[in-house]
């Protein structure tokens, strides 16, 4: 697989170059999927997604999920509706 831009310098390399026009980069030399994948930071093919998540979030927790709405907020509701019909009757 060809990169767009080179993983060893950086220049733009044309769609049916064999080589990178700048450093001289080839297949070989630097363009394997290792090379062009290297720098995305992607996870290891041994990566448990169970691991991360206790780790990261903590082993049995559960991310508190609000049910309803807070009372506070049905006030503020209430008296918004409050003043919008206050004010409609007014006129």
């Amino acid at each position: 697989m060809k990169p767009e831009f080179c993983p060893v310098c950086g220049a733009e390399v044309p769609a049916n170059a064999k080589a990178c026009p700048g450093c001289g980069a080839d297949e070989k030399t630097g363009w394997s999927d290792e090379t062009v994948t290297e720098g995305l930071g992607l996870p290891d093919e041994d990566f448990d997604y169970e691991e991360f998540v206790k780790r990261e979030f903590g082993a049995g927790k559960k991310n508190p999920v609000p049910h309803g709405i807070h009372w506070f907020w049905w006030v503020v509701a209430v008296a918004i509706i409050a003043a919008f019909v206050w004010g409609l009757l007014r006129h």
